[in-house]
């Protein structure tokens, strides 16, 4: 068996059917420009979320955590991308071995984390909806095992390729879609997730059957349809999130399951538009939980208008007094201000 571990990223592109372009052309600028954007708003939008469940304290519980690790996984998957955008075109060239399996490993990561994460919480939901709780009794110290665990197994996951399971001493076995992994790599993780994404559809189809049973059973006082519309409104959410994951991503894996089964299959034709699709679903989550839970869109508002808010509570509760006409002008327009602020905001 010959290993080729000196070689360039550049020999297994063209024992492939991938080529590397030599020149930037016009769409390859288009699709990095777009990837920029994207990433730098899949970025900004997850940091949002995740200083909003750390601020609020009305998040602070097992449920929310895991929906702020999934923004951190979300937020790694931007950093990914980034990364990817300025290592990508004619740039892949220059890689080595090595930063190439870099490149590669960082998505892989964070999809690995995603994917499990959302296994996480489709758990805790059935455990806590068949008893129609709000919150898991979950303890802290475990959540934080759970996340810990999480992230393991994705780093795990995510540098197996570069520990062995490649075609660097096998080029028969190398794939099209990535010219340096092994095409039963690609088989193992487009089932591992294709599996898991069928066991949270049937979990989260068992608690909708329960939970609409339930609900016909629940007396029309009015604390306990409060408490029912909440646990109702919170599983909508978590299951617009799943969905949205589920479409983004369904179709990539299904190209990866062909790319290893299939040798005379055409996968490359598609690959970018299911790449960006996938992208695509690192930005839908926030603005998921902006639609669906008012907290945290009342949070998001209060983040993004930390200096109105300052100048209202500083106009509001300084003491001065506006004894002269240029003084009470000068409230007004403070006050005139905040009011514009804060519909903007909006």
């Amino acid at each position: 068996m010959v290993c080729h571990n000196n070689a360039n990223v550049s020999f297994f592109y063209n024992l492939s059917k991938k080529s590397i372009s030599d020149t930037w052309r016009p769409k390859d600028v288009v699709v990095v420009s777009l990837g920029l954007l994207v990433c730098a708003f899949v970025i900004f939008a997850n940091i949002l979320v995740m200083l909003a469940i750390f601020i609020n304290r009305r998040f602070h519980y097992p449920i929310y955590y895991l929906l702020g690790n999934l923004a951190a996984a979300d937020l790694f998957s931007g950093i990914s991308y980034l990364y990817l955008m300025f290592h990508t075109g004619p740039w892949t060239s220059k890689l080595s071995i090595h930063g190439w399996f870099v490149r590669q490993g960082l998505i892989d990561t964070s999809l690995t984390a995603s994917v499990i994460n959302l296994m996480a919480i489709a758990l805790e939901r059935h455990q806590t909806i068949f008893t129609m709780q709000l919150h898991s009794k979950m303890t802290n110290h475990r959540v934080v095992l759970l996340i810990v665990g999480i992230w393991l197994i994705a780093i795990v996951l995510g540098l197996v390729p570069s520990m062995g399971w490649s075609c660097v001493c096998n080029l028969q076995q190398c794939s099209n879609m990535a010219p340096l992994y092994s095409r039963s790599y690609l088989v193992f993780w487009a089932v591992l997730n294709l599996l898991t994404f069928t066991v949270m559809v049937a979990v989260y189809t068992r608690i909708f059957i329960y939970v609409r049973r339930k609900s016909h059973r629940m007396s029309q006082h009015t604390s306990q349809a409060k408490h029912k519309e909440t646990v109702v409104n919170l599983m909508k959410t978590v299951v617009m999130i799943l969905g949205c994951f589920v479409v983004c991503w369904t179709p990539g894996l299904v190209l990866l399951l062909l790319d290893g089964l299939c040798e005379s299959c055409d996968v490359l034709t598609y690959e970018k538009f299911f790449l960006v699709l996938a992208e695509c679903n690192s930005f839908m989550n926030p603005i998921i939980y902006s639609y669906r839970d008012k907290d945290m869109r009342d949070t998001f508002k209060r983040i993004l208008c930390f200096p109105c808010v300052g100048s209202q509570q500083e106009g509001e509760h300084s003491g001065a007094h506006f004894n002269t006409l240029e003084q009470e002008r000068r409230r007004r327009v403070l006050q005139e201000s905040w009011v514009v602020c804060r519909f903007a905001c909006i």
